[in-house]
């Protein structure tokens, strides 16, 4: 007989389990399966699908400014954008190299781990979706957005961008690899329309992205702002869905770049999944687009699956993101800075040793040019990045040098259309109206009309400001996506000599400068960026009140104020500066005003620094010259007189003491060019046609870009693509190939013959033989780096597959390889051959 008790106690035990059993099932209906992380990430997306309206749905489809809209009744996480792709444009952050100094490295591994700081730092800033990396070809030399990609080779590009875009989204963050496609110039980049042949698109505009999609697996891809034979990237069918979704399988999503859409049943079908910054067609316009038919229903889903399926496998609906203002300070990132800008650095020449300078054997350094005082961060436009703190090349030096060396300024030129602003650091011409220290008191207004408190009061030392998009502080006012605030700066203009000065100012939107509590320059209007200045005549020993208004409302915020001194003749002084130094430093080129977006450079050569730097170099054959710039600039009428040339690109936060360094050889330069430095408009066919009234710009030259255009027609630049020198020497012996089934094999012996440890990028090019169809005389198809101490040999292997060996056949629509002899070349750029053989595909 069962005791009683026992049936009690198993009774409760069994409906215990069933209560259980059924809160667990309750529970499950509860909880949604797009919230279980378990769960496979598309299984994920259709349960969450099926639970959207179509308003729902439609509402996703565009943005709010920088951020998608929210929607908190299924909790679908908002996309949070900031510009890159050198740094988080979103207040302040790590400033990198510019991305063609990152891509003069060329080392992968570098920009992954660029990459992935940013991505930390993205994180950081409660963002979640950075814009970058920009992957357009160097077509056009003068490319206002030049500066911003990696260089003139879709193999080099395409290996630098898969970095970037694992590392980027390594740490959940999405990529945006743009501009999808032929985004090659500035001008008129909205009405322009490319013609290219399918080739030529094949082979030279498409393999960065194509890499990025199928090997980095990028999140997103951005689509350009101009036509592609007759069509805006943004709506052309052929680049959306035909290439990038089908052929290469791209489950992700197409965003529009900004303001890039110019339709909605035409845009919605061919394939663009997101328009930024607001729903102007994807919003009222597209919902009433389904209800009529023109766009089905399933075209909307495919969006929506892609647009949920990125923030699944990005963790976006599993995390909450914390803004750690802590996470941009980090030292390790300084360093990381340090080390890109190192790598960067190009040596372009150096006649008979004059680099690295010996401090040991100079008293005097004569630094000149107005790039040594200011840190050129980078370019201008959508990627500048503001950093907590950076360097320029005069405080590099004497960060390095110390009072071992007494180092001479001088600014070298004076120049219209340019600003020299006043700082305290070597006159003190502005003073604070109540206060001995130099500047002047700034009151900075949430206003256009300077009127209430301010919300920020500041010493300004200088008026030389470029906030991009960003705001002078947080706290003032925006409106739509747009910074709107106003500026006075009063204090004491305190002249050093008598006589006529030039008192100039480059703004956006509007400006008023008092002296004396005269109105002496009226400009009080909305505008694009302006030069202006005016003529007053001063007496030394006096000072001057001085009031300076400032209104800007929307788009990129920028104002500037200098003067030229009357009478002053500044190249002269510069050249008497040369001439009793032991040793001349020019740091010349480009600044943000100069090649930024929105515009590409009006011409090949400096503004107006040729006259200085061969009258410094005539007197001081010591004579160094540093340049910032993006692109190349024309060398012709002084390379011949100066010692050395470095290019220094826009070399970041820490890039004024990376060049002090390599300059004084504590770092040895191993960088190498990724384009061609052109010495000629000759050199470029594509200055034909650039500007047609027309708007059509026709790729003539096929797959002749850069180099391979160079090699085809033997024409020789100033210097060559892969092109840069060390301060010790390599020697390249015994290369071999081998083929195995479809992969080859190079491998070769690398020395370092010279004095300095130093590191190596080991270039390899294929030449076909003999071909059927027109090809270049060789193209980059891999690369290798090594770093080798003095007297140390290694083997560097390198590894072909049949990639390397085809071309696009446009009858076939596919690519091919023909069989036949193949030379293989391997040397130290691509006209410094060290090394051939062959091999038979």
């Amino acid at each position: 007989m069962i005791d009683k008790p026992i049936i009690r106690h198993s009774f409760v035990f069994i409906l215990l389990l069933c209560i259980c059993s059924a809160l667990s099932v309750f529970a499950a209906e509860v909880r949604p399966r797009y919230k279980d992380p378990s769960l496979p990430v598309e299984q994920r997306v259709e349960d969450l699908l099926a639970r959207m309206t179509l308003t729902e749905k439609i509402d996703q489809l565009s943005g709010l400014g920088f951020d998608t809209k929210e929607n908190q009744r299924l909790g679908i996480p908002v996309l949070k954008m900031t510009d890159g792709p050198v740094g988080v444009r979103w207040g302040t952050a790590t400033a990198f190299p510019a991305a063609v100094g990152l891509a003069a490295s060329w080392d992968p591994d570098l920009l992954e781990r660029t990459a992935r700081v940013i991505g930390l730092e993205t994180r950081a800033k409660g963002r979640n979706y950075l814009l970058g990396p920009c992957v357009n070809i160097h077509r056009f030399p003068l490319g206002g957005r030049n500066f911003e990609s990696y260089g003139e080779d879709p193999f080099l590009a395409a290996r630098l961008a898969t970095a970037f875009v694992k590392g980027i989204q390594s740490q959940g963050v999405l990529a945006s690899v743009k501009h999808f496609a032929c985004n090659n110039q500035e001008w008129e980049r909205h009405k322009v329309d490319v013609g290219v042949s399918e080739r030529a698109l094949r082979e030279i505009y498409l393999p960065a992205f194509k890499a990025a999609v199928q090997e980095g697996n990028v999140y997103t891809v951005m689509a350009a702002y101009n036509l592609l034979r007759g069509d805006h990237c943004s709506q052309s069918a052929y680049l959306l869905n035909d290439i990038l979704k089908k052929e290469w399988g791209f489950d992700g999503f197409v965003v529009s770049d900004w303001r890039s859409v110019y339709s909605t049943v035409e845009a919605a079908n061919a394939g663009l999944d997101l328009e930024m910054p607001y729903g102007e067609f994807f919003g009222a316009e597209l919902s009433a687009a389904v209800k009529r038919g023109d766009v089905s229903a399933a075209v909307i889903d495919d969006k929506i699956r892609r647009l949920l399926r990125v923030r699944f496998r990005a963790g976006l609906f599993d995390r909450t993101d914390k803004e750690d203002p802590a996470v941009v300070g980090r030292r390790e990132h300084k360093l990381l800075a340090a080390e890109a800008a190192e790598k960067s650095i190009v040596l372009l020449k150096n006649n008979e040793g004059v680099l690295p300078l010996n401090p040991a054997t100079i008293k005097t350094l004569a630094v000149i040019g107005p790039n040594a005082l200011d840190a050129r961060v980078g370019g201008g436009g959508s990627s500048k990045v503001t950093p907590l703190a950076c360097v320029s090349p005069l405080q590099g030096l004497q960060n390095a040098l110390g009072r071992d060396v007494k180092i001479k300024y001088a600014l070298g030129i004076a120049q219209r259309g340019d600003i020299h602003p006043l700082r305290p650091m070597f006159m003190t011409p502005l003073k604070p109206v109540h206060s001995g220290s130099n500047g002047l008191q700034a009151e900075y207004f949430s206003n256009l009309e300077l009127k209430g408190e301010p919300v920020l009061t500041r010493l300004d030392p200088t008026i030389d400001f470029n906030w991009g998009y960003d705001a002078p502080h947080p706290a003032l006012h925006r409106v739509d996506d747009r910074n709107t605030f106003s500026v006075r700066w009063t204090g004491k203009l305190l002249p050093p000599k008598s006589g006529i000065y030039k008192l100039n100012v480059i703004n956006n939107d509007g400006i008023r400068i008092y002296l004396e509590d005269k109105l002496i320059l009226d400009q009080w209007r909305k505008g694009l960026t302006t030069f202006k200045t005016v003529s007053v005549t001063m007496e030394a020993g006096k000072s001057y009140r001085l009031r300076i208004e400032y209104f800007f409302d929307g788009g990129i915020s920028m104002v500037k104020f200098g003067w030229q001194l009357p009478d002053h003749d500044y190249i002269a002084e510069a050249v008497e500066t040369a001439r009793v130094s032991d040793a001349v430093i020019i740091f010349a080129g480009l600044y943000e005003r100069f090649e930024s977006e929105g515009q590409d450079r009006p011409r090949l050569e400096l503004p107006n620094q040729d006259q200085l730097i061969a009258a410094v170099a005539a007197v001081n054959p010591r004579t160094v010259v540093v340049l910032n710039s993006g692109t190349p600039v024309r060398t012709d009428k002084w390379l011949h007189l100066t010692g050395a040339l470095v290019q220094a690109w826009y070399p970041g936060q820490e890039g004024g003491d990376a060049v002090a360094r390599v300059l004084l050889g504590k770092v040895n330069p191993s960088a190498k060019l990724p384009f061609s430095y052109i010495n000629d408009y000759s050199q470029s066919p594509a200055f034909k046609g650039y500007k047609e009234k027309s708007l059509k710009s026709n790729y003539d030259e096929g797959i002749y870009v850069g180099y391979r255009y160079l090699d085809h027609h033997g024409i020789n630049p100033a210097f060559a693509f892969g092109h840069g020198l060390s301060y010790t020497v390599f020697e390249y012996r015994n290369i071999k190939a081998v083929s195995s089934g479809p992969e080859v094999q190079v491998r070769c012996d690398i020395k370092n013959s010279g004095g300095r440890t130093g590191r190596e990028i080991v270039q390899l090019y294929v030449h076909p033989v003999q071909s059927s169809v027109s090809r270049p005389p060789q193209e980059l198809k891999g690369f290798a780096e090594v770093s080798l101490a003095p007297g140390e040999s290694r083997t560097v292997t390198i590894k072909l597959n049949d990639a390397a060996f085809a071309y696009y056949d446009e009858g076939a629509k596919s690519w091919k390889t023909e069989a036949g002899d193949y030379e293989i070349r391997v040397g130290a750029s691509s006209r410094d051959i060290r090394l051939r053989t062959r091999i038979r595909r």
